[in-house]
């Protein structure tokens, strides 16, 4: 069977994204499975299966599609696992991480980006917990969690990621400049007496929005 025009742009997207090193099977299916044109508006869905950021509204965009893989394989996410998202903005990685069976908790800060998203992902079926908010407090009633991503580039991590962190939880995101950042993946253990220890492991170079919020950029 041939494939259709979309899948045979999807199936070379992903050829692209293995080659460039992405190889957790179950990442490459959900990028695969989730429908990026609906994820951007009408002028840029022709481009929906380029490897490329897009802009959307409010001078936010989509990350690329390597970057969502990279993140989501460096998140380590199985199914049921509780996953805090900072960004909602289109809604896509929402999409992904619920194809990989997460339950996904979202924060978005931009009113008219969180009601597009949570219209998106309600007509394809994704039941995300959507909240509009200062995303660097974090959702400190609904915690802990197992996971947290956060998809705009932060000066530091805030403390509230580590304390609504689950013990052995890992948070990923981008540190650095307005203007470039590294990916972190911060992991969190608690020791015999409760004291908190996190290992970072950083990935340069990467280019995120700000994250504005009380504990990131004002």
């Amino acid at each position: 069977m041939e494939l259709s025009i979309p899948n045979l742009r999807k199936k070379e997207l992903i050829e692209k994204l293995s080659m460039m090193g992405i190889r957790d099977r179950n990442v490459l299916s959900a990028i695969f499975t989730v429908k990026r044109e609906f994820f951007v508006s009408g002028e840029f869905k022709r481009l929906a299966y380029e490897n490329n950021a897009l802009p959307i509204s409010n001078s936010q965009t989509i990350s690329q599609p390597y970057t969502v893989a990279f993140m989501t394989e460096l998140l380590d996410v199985f199914p049921g696992c509780k996953v805090l998202e900072i960004g909602t903005g289109s809604g896509y990685q929402a999409a992904v991480l619920k194809e990989l069976g997460a339950e996904v908790f979202s924060i978005e800060r931009i009113k008219e980006l969180y009601l597009t998203a949570k219209n998106t992902l309600d007509k394809m079926n994704y039941k995300v917990h959507l909240k509009c908010d200062d995303g660097t407090k974090g959702w400190k009633e609904l915690a802990p969690f197992d996971r947290i991503i956060v998809t705009a580039g932060s000066p530091k991590l805030p403390d509230n990621y580590i304390e609504q962190l689950k013990d052995g939880g890992k948070v990923v995101i981008p540190v650095g400049t307005k203007h470039t950042q590294q990916l972190w993946c911060v992991t969190k253990t608690e020791g015999k007496n409760k004291e908190v220890k996190i290992n970072i492991q950083k990935h340069s170079d990467f280019r995120f929005v700000p994250l504005i919020g009380e504990e990131g950029w004002k």
